[in-house]
C-alpha cells in the first residue's frame, strides 16, 4: 500500500472556521492515474479535491476534480491549493499554479490569496428572457441586463438579477435548468444582484445539477471570475472592486474578492487550515 497525505482548507472564509467552502489537497499526485483521482474526489465528496504534482512551468501542476470529473480550472482550488503549496514549498507569496487551463498566477498577503484569471471570452444566451427565468424559478421581470455566457477559466452563465430579493427567490427547474448547456456541455448559473459602486456588494448564489438535483454551491471562484469578465463585457474599461457574498442560505457564509483593472480580473479570499490527513491505498 502506498500513503497519501492531504490537507482540508476552507477557501472564501467569513468570520469563523467553518465558513466558506472546503477544499481537500492531496500534497503529492504522483502515481495516482485520473481513474484513482476521480475515486478519491468521490470519497472526499467536496465541492472539489485537488492533486499536487511537478511542473516544469509552475510551482507545482494542480488538477480539480469534482465527484463527478475533472475541471480545467476552478477558483476555490487554485487559491486553496496556492496556500498549501505556500507552506509545504516555502515559495513565499507570490507563485503560479499549471492548471488545465493555463499558468494561473497567485499572489498572498497574509492568508488571503488573490488569482489572475484568464482573459474573459463571452457569448449570447440564445433562450428568451422569459424562458431563462422559467428555468431559475423566476419571473422575466426579475432578470436585469444582460445574461451571458462568460469563461475566464470555465465557461457558466452569469444571469444579472434585479435585486437581492430575486436572487434569494431563484429556485431552479431541474428539468428545465439543465437543457442550458456550455460550451463543455455542462449546466450551470451564477445568479448575481450587483449592489452598484456605492454599495459595493454582489449578492450571488451558483447553481449546478448533482444527479437528478439541482444543488447549491458555498463560494464559486470560477464564477465570481466570470462575473469579472461580465462587468468587462457590459462596462468596458471601468474600473470594479466588489466583494461577492454567497453561501448564506446553505449555512456556509462566504466572501469573494473581485477586481477588474484594465480588463483583467482578479479574484481573492481568506483561506485557512482545517485538517490534515492520510489516506492508504
Amino acid at each position: 500500500m502506498t500513503t497519501y497525505a492531504y490537507r482540508i482548507v476552507n477557501v472564501f472564509t467569513r468570520g469563523g472556521r467553518l465558513t466558506g467552502n472546503p477544499l481537500a489537497v492531496f500534497e503529492d499526485g504522483r502515481g495516482l492515474d485520473t481513474s484513482a483521482m476521480q475515486a478519491l474526489a468521490l470519497q472526499m465528496n467536496l465541492s472539489e479535491t485537488t492533486f499536487i504534482l511537478p511542473s516544469e512551468k509552475a510551482q507545482a501542476r494542480v488538477r480539480i476534480f469534482t465527484p463527478a470529473y475533472e475541471m480545467p480550472f476552478a477558483g476555490h482550488p487554485t487559491l486553496g491549493t496556492s496556500h498549501v503549496v505556500r507552506s509545504m514549498k516555502g515559495t513565499g507569496d507570490a507563485l503560479a499554479l499549471e492548471t488545465n487551463a493555463g499558468v494561473i498566477p497567485v499572489r498572498a498577503q497574509g492568508d488571503r490569496w488573490t488569482l489572475q484569471a484568464n482573459p474573459p471570452t463571452w457569448r449570447e444566451v440564445d433562450e428568451s428572457r422569459g424562458l431563462l427565468a422559467g428555468m431559475l424559478g423566476l419571473e422575466e421581470r426579475d432578470l436585469a441586463e444582460r445574461p451571458l455566457w462568460v469563461a475566464a477559466g470555465k465557461e457558466q452563465l452569469v444571469v444579472p438579477v434585479r435585486d437581492e430579493g430575486a436572487v434569494l427567490r431563484a429556485k431552479p427547474n431541474a428539468d428545465a435548468f439543465t437543457r442550458l448547456k456550455s460550451v463543455d456541455n455542462l449546466s450551470m448559473a451564477y445568479v448575481v444582484a450587483d449592489g452598484g459602486d456605492a454599495k459595493g456588494t454582489v449578492k450571488a448564489r451558483f447553481f449546478f445539477p448533482k444527479g437528478p438535483a439541482i444543488v447549491e454551491d458555498p463560494a464559486t471562484g470560477s464564477a465570481c471570475a466570470n462575473l469579472g469578465g461580465w462587468f468587462c463585457a457590459t462596462r468596458p474599461g471601468a474600473g470594479i472592486e466588489r466583494v461577492v457574498t454567497q453561501g448564506d442560505e446553505i449555512l456556509r457564509p462566504s466572501s469573494l474578492y473581485l477586481s477588474v483593472k484594465a480588463g483583467t480580473v482578479f479574484v481573492g479570499g481568506d483561506v485557512i487550515d482545517l485538517a490534515r490527513g492520510t489516506l492508504e491505498l
